[in-house]
């Protein structure tokens, strides 16, 4: 057929969705790799009451429809020639929706911390011994089953109408073929009674601490076909009628298959809303600081062991946000990213920022401390420090804090690769990257291709549909830039800097808690 007075070659092209905590992506590529098309938009994060972290889930689907009629018109090409599509989230999310599909309450996204009391309920009646024997995850990270437990004790009238608990990407995968489903990746992150080894939920324990199994989805390996694009999504989004649909996997996972994550001891660090890094393993000895679940490649017998620091890149977000207004309005006008201003101003400032050292803790944190009460903090301002002091700080400071699980599994004797490969967000900072390298003390590449998550979603969209024969593909499109070496004269620099960050934080544990206690004592839970 004619296009543009051009003939157009139809070609089979495939879609991949990521949600993170701070907006949507979607990308489309062919058959080779090649990126088509790639369109972003960003979302309200809802923090109303302290320990809370929400989205409104209308403006999931809705961005649905917005991005992937952009992508296809940029990508020219017919809703037809996408031959599969592939959705990721970051977990743990939680989307309760009624029987009608639509959504009960707000969603919940990782950073939500509100359910307390019913993690100290867990310890105290089951135990977390039993809950990491089944789940071979800790209770801290808040999973979906303890958010749940938290609906039903205080909203009941709402819980009562939940259908389902879905994560983000469960959300969209109903949207679009009508079906409710869960993956391997993102089953672990469900929790407490889910049985990571197993791939099921322990229904004895459910009914022990009250929740219906009948809550929860189907499960899936991320490589299956769950469903087609109905109708009615089609006439939402312009995709075509009957498109496959995979099951999905976990938004690190996504972005890691997309930059080539594919064999045993490969590491990977992404500086997104949260800083992590993961490590690709067969090894069912998972150790009980970090966060484990099952990998994308082969869901059902390989695993990913991910330390993570709950506010990574959002960190600078809440500096772009907060104390860069002017900037950020006069973005348009001058056509400076403000991101790229506050990198400029962090590069000015000297290893170890002249004094100034963050704890990143903004909305507690994971790994490996695992303290929900923990808040940030700025420990020696002076007068003399500057944005761009701070900004260098809460940049070491994401670092100090993935080194600090880095060394637990290190130690452990698990299998790591001997270089760090960096993936999206914030690792397009030249500066972050050399921190990362000089506090981890080791070398660390960029991938080049850094669509991130949406296009390893798309190559999992291939697999599903059998376009593709495996994930070998993902290596075979990866290149890696901008390789560092370490600086040996900053590393013990930064060492001495991060034994203080741990001993401020060990000072400062307890008064953590207390500050907790006085809020609410005030204020109560819900202000």
């Amino acid at each position: 057929m004619l296009r543009n007075n051009k003939v157009h070659m139809i070609m089979d092209c495939l879609l991949g969705i990521d949600y993170g905590t701070g907006g949507a992506k979607v990308t489309i590529i062919n058959t080779n790799g090649e990126e088509m098309a790639y369109a972003f938009e960003e979302y309200p994060i809802l923090t109303g009451h302290p320990g809370w972290s929400e989205h409104d889930p209308v403006n999931y689907w809705d961005a649905a429809g917005r991005l992937i009629r952009k992508a296809v018109k940029k990508a020219g090409i017919s809703a037809g020639e996408i031959r599969g599509v592939a959705v990721s989230s970051a977990l743990p999310s939680l989307v309760m929706v009624d029987k009608k599909h639509d959504p009960v309450n707000n969603a919940y996204n990782l950073m939500d911390k509100r359910a307390v009391k019913q993690v100290k309920w867990l310890k105290e009646h089951i135990g977390e011994d039993r809950i990491f024997q089944i789940s071979k995850n800790r209770l801290e990270d808040h999973p979906v089953i303890v958010n749940l437990l938290w609906e039903k004790e205080n909203r009941p009238d709402s819980f009562q109408r939940v259908f389902k608990a879905l994560t983000i990407d469960g959300f969209i995968n109903l949207k679009l073929t009508g079906k409710t489903t869960a993956h391997y990746s993102g089953a672990a992150f469900y929790g407490v009674a889910y049985n990571l080894l197993e791939k099921k939920f322990d229904h004895d324990l459910l009914e022990k601490i009250g929740i219906d199994a009948g809550i929860f989805p189907g499960l899936y390996r991320c490589e299956d076909i769950i469903g087609a694009v109905s109708a009615s999504a089609a006439r939402f989004t312009g995709l075509a009628e009957g498109t496959p649909v995979a099951a999905g996997q976990v938004d690190c996972n996504a972005g890691w298959i997309g930059a080539g994550m594919t064999d045993e001891g490969d590491i990977q660090m992404n500086l997104g809303t949260c800083g992590n890094f993961g490590i690709l393993t067969r090894d069912t000895d998972f150790p009980n600081s970090m966060i484990n679940f099952a990998y994308t490649i082969d869901s059902e017998n390989s695993y990913i062991i991910v330390p993570t620091t709950t506010t990574g890149g959002q960190l600078i977000r809440y500096m772009r946000d907060n104390f860069y207004p002017l900037e950020k309005s006069a973005e348009k006008v001058y056509g400076v990213d403000t991101f790229d201003l506050i990198n400029r101003e962090a590069e000015k400032v000297r290893p170890g920022s002249d004094g100034l050292i963050v704890l990143p803790y903004l909305m507690g944190e994971r790994t490996p401390i695992w303290d929900v009460y923990a808040r940030g903090t700025i420990f020696g301002l002076s007068l003399h420090h500057t944005r761009g002091h701070v900004v260098r700080a809460m940049m070491e400071s994401v670092a100090y804090a993935l080194y600090d699980s880095f060394t637990i599994l290190r130690a452990s004797g698990k299998k790591i690769g001997t270089k760090i490969v960096l993936n999206e967000g914030g690792a397009k900072s030249t500066l972050w990257r050399q921190i990362i390298t000089d506090v981890f003390n080791v070398p660390t590449v960029l991938v080049k291709r850094r669509t991130g998550a949406p296009f390893g979603n798309a190559i999992l969209a291939g697999v599903a549909t059998g376009l593709f024969k495996d994930f070998s593909v993902a290596k075979q499109w990866t290149e890696y830039i901008q390789p560092m070496e370490p600086d040996q004269r900053k590393n013990a620099l930064y060492m001495d800097y991060f034994k203080l960050y741990k001993d401020i934080y060990r000072h400062l544990k307890s008064d953590f808690a207390e500050l907790a206690s006085i809020r609410e004592k005030f204020y109560g839970t819900d202000n």
